[in-house]
């Protein structure tokens, strides 16, 4: 005999008491999503649970916590609901493999010999003993192998399995090092298993290439007559295997010499890593003239005898402005080296406009500064990660953290829409203003929002036409956005991880995006696929530009590393080392010969392209500097960073010294002359810094994230 409760619907009370509990739990994630200020979604569940909002007065914020660490509980005892026999096989399986590669590990940097961990310690000893007895004059170029031997033999005691030994040889030889090498050993340190250095970026970087060493012959004969004096085979073997010397005749580098291009995961550049021509002039400017100018009018007959006094009709006069023929640059490329789409009328039409504006320009030297305008972005709950500020100064794109793009109008004029497609029908295609005509007035904002991506969105960057949008995410993706319908057109996949930065080439058509996977990657706006991918940086690529005859592409690397693409090519035409920290920024300058790139070293380092050496490096910052522009007539490097500075450089000043041989790589500001070519800096109140934009009068805009 069995007695069955049952409630007033008729149901049984284990039934009541699973309603009251799910009817909880939707209570407390309708809290949740009343905290986080998801209205949309708020309402929505509220209706299909047929929910009140009254409801939610009867929970608080213990009853949400309770019900998140159940589901959290329960998530985690569900994987080991397995039977005893299934786990035991998952951990032999499990340790079986570790076992595996720990053996890998020890094959790959000790082999089939027997190793003495005490043997190599003082074979190091014993040379860094010799650099330091060693003449001044080679004592600094001389120096620069015991990073890699150092941390080769660290290797090698690790992969043996003894890792506290490992670890007490880095502690006791890191402070023979130059500072900038303390991040990558503190890296090395986190290594706690030899199975550990096969998944590791620095040793994978190390073993794909070899360190390179630039080093003048005298000190290299001194450093080979060492090893073979004192017969130290492991470190001969070492060097055999992971050392590349890029030697030169002539006398030993100095101390700044060394340290000016030092700090990158795979030491300096080989000399024939620069050696490929680049052409960096500008092409050759379209031909306004003809474009203005109307089609003339049929000649008549200057005798004619019904009129013999009529006036001669006047020629129209050539704009000035226009009639200017650009010069042919002889470093320039061929104009159909790529393919670049052809501008139409409504394009050169822009162009005509932008020049226009450009002839009424404030020039710019240290006599006359440019004025600044601070855009404050406040109130931004969901954090700014990016901003960019279209080519014309009248809009302002942002990317947030939660996902969203947003842009604003920086002018009265409001971010019309495009008219629906019965009003599009009736309108003259042939009408000279039939942009304009095609704009439904009834729908300006001030404002506008794109919703797409699944995660905080990184750069956003505008099209030469203004008419489009990219922005690219952590979900992997880049999009291209409308601004006329204000809608996702194209979803673009291709990398497989965040992709951290995307430009538009400054012709339109093609853009370039980077990515964590380590890549850079070439696209067209009408192809899903990449037509390029770049690849040769030893870890994530941070931050890329297209070089302003769209050409090349530069891109700046976790590596330390900043190097130059062939777009036609997509090889690698220039490789350039000198940062000792992750490279944040880059920009061209207007003639395209030089290359400025700020870093999380807090240095900006302006580089030549003709050849990929050093031109100088700029000390102010004291925190990372997030972004670099150059002014419209190049007289001027504008930088800023997360140290809420922005400094003016008198940049026409540093390329005279630099062409007149006033400034070499052996030359770098210190404490006496840093402020040599710092013109001003502009500090703000509590907002770093996150873009610069020099409008088309040379009037400086920033945009900037309030820090409470």
């Amino acid at each position: 005999m069995s007695l069955e409760v049952t409630n007033i619907n008729g149901g049984n009370a284990n039934d009541s008491q699973t309603h009251t509990q799910d009817k909880r739990e939707l209570l407390c994630l309708l809290k949740l999503l009343k905290k986080y200020q998801l209205k949309g979604t708020e309402e929505l569940l509220c209706q299909e649970a047929n929910v009140s909002s009254a409801d939610l007065s009867t929970i608080c914020d213990g009853d949400v916590k309770a019900v998140l660490s159940a589901a959290l509980t329960l998530a985690d005892e569900q994987p080991n609901r397995q039977t005893a026999p299934a786990q035991a096989a998952t951990s032999n399986e499990s340790k079986a493999v570790t076992e595996a590669n720990a053996a890998e590990a020890l094959a790959k940097f000790i082999g089939d010999d027997a190793f003495d961990a005490q043997q190599y310690e003082q074979a190091y000893e014993e040379l860094r003993t010799f650099v330091e007895e060693s003449l001044d004059i080679y004592k600094h170029e001389l120096s620069m192998v015991l990073y890699p031997i150092l941390v080769q033999i660290y290797f090698k005691i690790l992969a043996s399995g003894q890792v506290e030994k490992a670890r007490g040889f880095i502690e006791k030889y890191k402070s023979d090092l130059d500072g900038y090498y303390i991040e990558g050993l503190f890296n090395l340190l986190m290594i706690s298993k030899p199975e550990e250095l096969l998944d590791n970026d620095l040793v994978s970087a190390m073993e794909t290439d070899k360190f390179v060493i630039r080093m003048s012959r005298d000190a290299h004969s001194l450093f080979k007559r060492h090893i073979q004096d004192r017969r130290q085979e492991v470190v001969a073997d070492i060097v055999s295997k992971y050392l590349h010397f890029d030697t030169y005749e002539g006398m030993a580098r100095n101390k700044l010499q060394c340290v000016a291009t030092a700090g990158s995961h795979i030491g300096d550049a080989k000399r024939q890593d620069n050696k490929i021509r680049v052409y960096y002039g500008l092409l050759k400017e379209v031909d306004f003239q003809t474009l203005t100018t109307p089609a003339p009018a049929p000649e008549e007959e200057d005798d004619d005898p019904d009129a013999p006094d009529r006036p001669k009709k006047k020629k129209p006069k050539k704009d000035p402005l226009l009639s200017k023929k650009s010069k042919s640059d002889p470093n320039a490329p061929a104009i159909d080296r790529i393919p670049l789409p052809e501008l139409k009328d409504a394009d050169k039409l822009l162009k005509l406009k932008a020049l226009r504006e450009a002839s009424k320009r404030l020039p710019l030297n240290k006599d006359q500064l440019p004025s600044a305008v601070f855009y404050t972005i406040l109130n931004s709950m969901q954090g700014v990660t990016c901003a960019e500020i279209s080519d014309d100064s009248t809009m302002l794109a942002c990317g947030f953290g939660d996902s969203t793009v947003r842009i604003w109008s920086l002018t009265p004029v409001k971010l019309r829409a495009l008219k629906e497609a019965d009003a599009l029908r009736e309108l003259d295609k042939e009408s000279s203003d039939i942009n304009a005509r095609m704009l439904d007035e009834r729908s300006g904002e001030m404002t506008r929002s794109f919703l797409g991506h699944t995660g905080p969105v990184y750069r956003c960057a505008f099209a030469p036409e203004m008419n489009l949008l990219l922005s690219c995410s952590e979900d992997s993706t880049i999009r291209l956005w409308s601004l006329l319908t204000w809608s996702c057109v194209v979803t673009y996949r291709g990398h497989v991880y965040p992709v951290w930065d995307v430009r538009f080439a400054p012709h339109g058509y093609y853009f370039v995006s980077c990515s964590y996977d380590k890549t850079a990657r070439l696209w067209a706006t009408d192809s899903n696929q990449s037509l390029r991918v770049f690849v040769g940086h030893l870890s994530d690529v941070d931050c890329v530009q297209f070089h302003p005859n769209s050409n090349y592409v530069a891109t700046g690397s976790s590596d330390r590393t900043v190097r130059l693409w062939d777009v036609l090519t997509g090889q690698s035409v220039r490789l350039m080392t000198g940062h000792k920290g992750t490279v944040s920024s880059l920009a061209f300058s207007i003639c395209g010969r030089y290359l400025a790139s700020g870093s999380v070293d807090h240095n900006i380092i302006i580089w030549d392209l003709s050849n990929g050496s050093l031109v100088t490096t700029l000390l102010r910052h004291t925190s990372t500097v997030s972004t670099i522009t150059f002014s419209r007539d190049g007289t001027l490097l504008a930088a800023a960073g997360l140290d809420n500075n922005l400094t003016l450089w008198d940049f026409h000043k540093l390329t005279d010294d630099y062409l007149s041989n006033q400034i070499t790589v052996s030359h770098h500001q210190d404490e006496n002359d840093e402020d040599v070519y710092l013109l001003r800096t502009f500090p703000s109140k509590n907002s770093p810094f996150v873009a610069l934009h020099f409008t088309r009068r040379n009037l400086l805009m920033c945009v900037g994230l309030f820090k409470s």
